[in-house]
This record gives structure tokens, sequence and C-alpha cells, in this order.
């Protein structure tokens, strides 16, 4: 049933991935970019679709209409790049961690545990040659890297205090799919389970999985607060998008809307990016506020021992996403003024 979903929605997504050799077509029709994305709306990305969509439809004068579909209505988050090659949609915006699947391992950088030190990191690693030479491995697969979108820094969630490393032994903890994140919880000794996104809830409620890991924003906007009993603000995994479109379809769009389309999502990343620490900051407050979550702020020396207990994880991935990419982002930290 997947395949033949996929297909048939592909049947009508080709064509509007087809080169232009008919760019007189599109003077005439209105061009309809389906974003799909797996959150909910109120999250930083589901508010940078929607701020997309609203100056995109303003920037081209009503040429190109964005139909954005959250909280994976469309696809879920196995299958939605799939559809984006497919040409049954034109843009997602997937976490940084399903390019590695795909075949651009070197996007499971992104996933190593305490990589970016500071935010200023991270920024220097997106907005510079690091993250416009990652965005050049998609094109082999048919895609266009548009932005990096943050979704903040993450946290540890289970039913159980997660104050040292080793609390987390044993626990089935729900990840994404990645080698480097599967890699991150066997060596904190717990028993990784890669789930869709849009099932988290329901595995944690059920008992499926005992926990997991996510920026305050997605735990609150999918409710895990009301099925999981503590969590410890670890900040230790980074997650990220990546906007990303169909390449046969954007390039083959005329001049002038690409151009527009690219100012449309140059602002929205800008306001996305903005607006991430502060919906996570007030997810926190409002998660802690309900008291159905307790949370744990880490000590230095706590901090200190989970970076030990994880750093191990940085030099079984040198062969997975390059050595060199790993010192360069290190040499961006130090450039920060961090020791790695």
């Amino acid at each position: 049933m997947k395949l033949v979903k996929l297909l048939c929605a592909a049947a009508v997504g080709c064509m509007m991935a087809a080169p232009m050799a008919v760019s007189t077509a599109w003077a005439q029709d209105q061009i309809v970019i389906k974003f799909s994305h797996v959150v909910a709306p109120e999250t930083p990305k589901g508010k940078g679709a929607d701020k997309f969509k609203e100056l995109a439809e303003k920037l081209t004068a009503g040429k190109v209409k964005v139909e954005v579909y959250p909280n994976s209505q469309l696809y879920k988050d196995k299958e939605e790049l799939e559809a984006l090659q497919l040409g049954a949609v034109q843009m997602l915006a997937p976490s940084l961690a399903k390019f590695g699947p795909l075949g651009a391992k070197e996007f499971e950088v992104f996933d190593l545990p305490y990589i970016f030190p500071s935010k200023e990191v991270l920024q220097r690693v997106t907005k510079g040659e690091i993250g416009r030479k990652l965005f050049q491995k998609l094109e082999s697969k048919g895609i266009i890297g548009l932005a990096y979108w943050d979704n903040g820094f993450k946290i540890m969630s289970a039913n159980k205090p997660l104050i040292k490393p080793e609390d987390v032994k044993g626990l089935k903890m729900r990840i994404q799919s990645s080698k480097v994140l599967d890699a991150q919880m066997r060596a904190l000794g717990a028993l990784p389970q890669v789930m869709a996104f849009s099932e988290v809830y329901q595995a944690l409620q059920t008992g499926v999985v005992d926990g997991t890991e996510n920026p305050p924003s997605n735990m609150y906007t999918q409710k895990m607060h009301e099925v999981q009993k503590n969590a410890t603000l670890t900040d230790h995994g980074y997650l990220g998008y990546a906007v990303i479109v169909n390449k046969k379809f954007w390039e083959g769009l005329p001049a002038d809307v690409r151009g527009k389309l690219e100012e449309a999502m140059k602002e929205a990343t800008d306001y996305a990016n903005d607006i991430a620490q502060n919906e996570n900051d007030v997810a926190l407050a409002q998660m802690k506020a309900s008291g159905k979550t307790e949370f744990h702020t880490q000590t230095k020396e706590e901090r200190e021992a989970w970076i030990k207990a994880l750093k191990p994880v940085h030099k079984d991935a040198e062969s997975r996403v390059g050595k060199d990419l790993i010192e360069a982002i290190y040499k961006e930290a130090a450039a920060a003024g961090f020791k790695m």
C-alpha cells in the first residue's frame, strides 16, 4: 500500500517536477508546492513552514501556492524522503538524521553527542563552508538543500531519574534512524529503538519504549511530558532540519520565481531560527508548570560525566561520517573558544 500510495501521488508530482522546456506554462498556471512535515504547527519547524507559505505566496504575487501538511498528514518520517524523490511532494524539512539512511552518511555528524558546545559553533557550521558542502552531497539523490532550520538541543526523558550516564542502562530508548544515535544509546548501555516520530507518544504511554530524546518544543507539543515522569536537561545532542526540494522541480522553475522563493526561504529561515530558542524555553516552562514531569538540571560535574561517557562515540563515528569532517567542526569550536 505504501508504494501504491507514493506512486499514485507521484504521477501528479512528476508533472510538477518535469524540466521546464515548457516554461511558458508556468506563466499561466499556478505553481503548487506541497510542503510536508511530521511535527505540530506550533513547533519552530511548523511555524517556519507557515511563514514560508505566507512569504512565498506574497512575493510571487500568487503565482505560487504553498500547501503545508503538518503532523505526518501525508507521510510518516520513514516515507517522506521517498515521496520527495518520486515527486509526490515538492518540499520537506526532515531532521538531519534522515540523510544517513539515504546514503549521505556525513549528515550523521549532526547527531554526535556534544559535538556543538554552543549555538555559535553550530551556526559557524550550518552557515559556512561545511554546511554548503554537505548540501552538495544530496544532489546526486535528486535533492536540493535550501536551508538549515534549528529546533535546539535535546534532553533525555524516561520514567526514572537520569542523573548519571549509567542511569540510562537497560532502558528502551526511542531514536531516529541513525547509526550515530544508535551508537550513542549503546554507549550508555541503553537499547535503542528506531520509531517514527508520530508513534512515540503511544509507545511511551504503553511502555513499548521507556524513554526518548527531544528538544522541549517537540516533547511538549506531542504531549510526551504526560507519559514521562522524569527528564534531564542534558543538551547532549542537536536536532536540526534541512529544508529540501525535489531537484527536477526546483531547477525547472522560472528563474524569477525561483529567486522569489529563495528570498522567501531566507526570511523564513531567519524567522524559524530566531524563534527556536524561545519556543523551547516556553515549552520547558509549560511542562514544568504542569507538574507531570520532574526536570533535573545538571551540575558541572554531572555534565562532564555525560561528556566523558559519550565522547568515544566521536572516535567510533570517524569511519562512517569522516574524520576530516569531525575535525573541521572541532576547528570551528576552537575558533569560538572551545576545547574539544
